[in-house]
């Protein structure tokens, strides 16, 4: 959809990037934010979650997956918290009772914890694989018996173990694309008994003669357990009451460590290798080679390590500042949108240096910072905005941050361009106003759609003045459990969306928006992103947005009309328009969808570079940002509201 240079940004900004590895690991609290409760500096802590808990010195996790450790607790034992969390949750789908019978199909590290913790809860565990050293290793250390999955007495065995009834519960923690364990699980399991999926395996099992005749359950685990993959759990630390909901995935680690720490079950057979970090990529050659047996590896780090904000100076750092009429540009974020429309329409001339960048982990940092050239990378915004050398910052982070960060840079006398939104409430709106009224600093919010090649071609043949608009979005729909479509992180698709489209009414018209009425269509999920808005304008002229979520891809995303004395343009997805009315209708096709992110980018870059106007004013910014505010607002009332401009 957006031609071939796009795709090729696309794919190379994931190819070219640091993956940051592991998800589980323990150690010693070095910072906390004010708003966490129980977790203090120096405490020890286990951590879980991919992107949160990984092999690092440093590593910044949510509270809600982290888990506060007794003073004296083994941390290279407490480190398997992950993994002991998924096998939790694993056996709490069972629903076994003690002294019940249970099937663990694959034997590697999840099997065998699965197989500890069943023991320490009087359950009689049987374990299958298909390698003999771990099946060798489970019977001594986890299962009651242990046998090859391809032994013909396995069926017998376990008819025994069970004192003739078969197993209550199988539960499989292998990972193959083979249907052998869950039908083997059938085969083995009691009449009514239940088969519990914790690893990556098929579910397409025979129905016949068992899943059917002795009417098996079949339950999925999912990960730690209740609050995974939930925002509101995970990130804002929402917790589910123990009345309702027993076992959260963080009680779920605590009830691991606790077994952990009591000495119920022991883990220190499961560590085959230890690395010291510097020694790390070994360890790595180690599984994906397959050179020895292995269960678990340990990582382990210098914890006599000062902590310190990190800036890693990658290039020629600010030396550059003593050259007359040098200017620096700094990133805070520089995700997926920054790396494919901002950063490589930023020239690279003698005059104009790419200073530092801060980005949500300490890997896509390095990343992007050696992958466009930055003099530095941090992990920390401080250090952006503290650095003499940058001037200039560009602010590409979630959309709750634009605010926080507008108003420190603009106070810290950096001239400003922000992603939209530029933020998420009327307060914060009023707030960045005084800021910016002290400084009057360049601030520049990325409405990118007016600067579209056949933007101002419509602009040009059309004109400025009375008219009358209409901008059909076909939006396509966002789950509502994404961070966009939460309202305090995302703020919606009102705020984050809907101003790109009022915005380009604004410039097509030539003025601002006094009043606007807004209705949604009524949504299960009170969600708002089917809607319509109607916009008056101090000249006279209407426009409306239709912005509908609920439509076919197979359309084109964005369709836009514009009347004005007689003369019709038809704007399609910023690739082809059409105008009518002037003699042989006009018409633009081109090669590849552009948006106007390139011409936006560099009428801000010679904003900044001459000293001279903001490319779109903040009379113009602030007016499409409160009308975004009163179009939730006017929904919210049912009445037109009015829009008062900026005095």
């Amino acid at each position: 959809q957006q031609g071939p240079v796009q795709t090729y940004r696309a794919v190379m900004k994931k190819l070219d990037s640091y993956s940051p590895l592991g998800y589980s690991s323990a150690g010693v609290v070095v910072d906390v934010s004010p708003d966490v409760a129980g977790i203090r500096i120096g405490d020890l802590v286990a951590c879980a979650g991919a992107g949160y808990a990984n092999h690092a010195e440093y590593v910044s996790v949510p509270a809600k997956l982290c888990v506060k450790l007794p003073r004296d607790a083994d941390l290279s034992q407490a480190a398997y918290n992950t993994v002991g969390a998924i096998a939790m949750q694993g056996v709490r789908q069972a629903d076994l009772r003690v002294g019940e019978t249970c099937v663990i199909i694959g034997l590697g590290l999840l099997g065998q914890i699965t197989g500890l913790i069943l023991r320490a809860s009087g359950v009689k565990t049987v374990g299958l694989d298909i390698k003999e050293h771990v099946v060798t290793i489970a019977r001594k250390h986890c299962t009651d018996a242990g046998f090859n999955m391809d032994f013909p007495g396995v069926e017998d065995a376990v008819h025994e173990l069970s004192d003739g009834i078969g197993a209550d519960a199988a539960i499989i923690t292998a990972a193959t694309r083979s249907e052998q364990p869950i039908n083997l699980a059938g085969r083995l399991l009691r009449k009514r008994g239940t088969v519990v999926i914790v690893g990556d395996v098929p579910t397409g099992f025979q129905r016949e003669p068992d899943y059917y005749k002795k009417e098996l359950s079949l339950r999925m685990s999912c990960s730690y357990g209740p609050g995974r993959y939930d925002l509101d759990y995970e990130e804002k630390g929402i917790d589910y009451p123990a009345g309702y909901v027993r076992w959260t995935e963080n009680r779920n680690m605590r009830a691991f460590q606790e077994l952990v720490h009591s000495g119920k079950i022991d883990l220190s057979y499961l560590t085959t290798h230890r690395f010291g970090l510097e020694e790390s990529p070994s360890a790595y050659d180690l599984i994906l080679n397959r050179s020895e047996d292995y269960l678990g590896i340990v990582i382990e780090y210098d914890t006599q390590k000062a902590f310190t904000r990190e800036r890693i100076e990658l290039g020629p750092g600010s030396s550059f500042t003593k050259h007359s009429g040098s200017h620096g540009i700094g990133f805070i974020g520089a995700g997926s949108y920054a790396m494919s429309h901002l950063l490589p329409n930023i020239p690279k001339t003698d005059d104009l240096k790419l200073t530092g960048v801060m980005t949500s982990s300490g890997t896509s940092s390095r990343s992007v910072a050696e992958k466009f050239g930055f003099s530095f990378c941090s992990d920390s915004a401080g250090a952006v905005l503290d650095d003499d050398a940058t001037r200039t910052v560009f602010i590409a982070t979630r959309h709750d941050t634009h605010a926080v960060y507008v108003k420190e840079a603009i106070a810290k006398g950096k001239q400003v361009f922000v992603e939209k939104p530029l933020c998420l409430s009327e307060a914060e709106l009023d707030e960045i106003v005084d800021v910016w009224k002290e400084r009057k600093q360049i601030l520049m919010v990325g409405f990118n759609r007016r600067f579209s090649p056949l933007s101002e071609m419509i602009k040009s043949e059309v004109g400025e003045g009375r008219m009358s608009m209409i901008y059909r979005v076909n939006s396509g729909q966002i789950p509502p459990n994404s961070w966009i479509q939460d309202k305090q992180l995302g703020g919606g698709r009102i705020l984050g969306e809907v101003c790109h489209f009022i915005d380009f009414l604004v410039y097509m018209n030539g003025s601002l928006p006094t009043r606007v009425f807004a209705s949604a269509m009524n949504d299960p999920n009170d969600l708002d992103d089917t809607l319509c808005v109607n916009l008056s304008f101090a000249n006279g002229s209407i426009g409306t947005i239709c912005y509908f979520s609920n439509g076919s891809k197979s359309v084109p995303k964005e369709y836009v009309e514009i009347y004005k004395s007689g003369i019709t343009a038809l704007l399609v997805d910023f690739k082809q328009l059409e105008i009518h009315g002037k003699g042989k209708p006009i018409r633009k096709k081109l090669l590849n969808q552009d948006k106007g992110q390139g011409t936006m980018v560099a009428k801000f870059i010679k904003a900044i570079n001459d000293e001279a106007a903001c490319p779109i004013s903040f009379q113009e910014i602030y007016a499409t940002t409160l009308a975004t505010f009163k179009v939730l607002e006017s929904i919210r009332t049912n009445q037109s509201v009015s829009i008062i401009d900026l005095q």
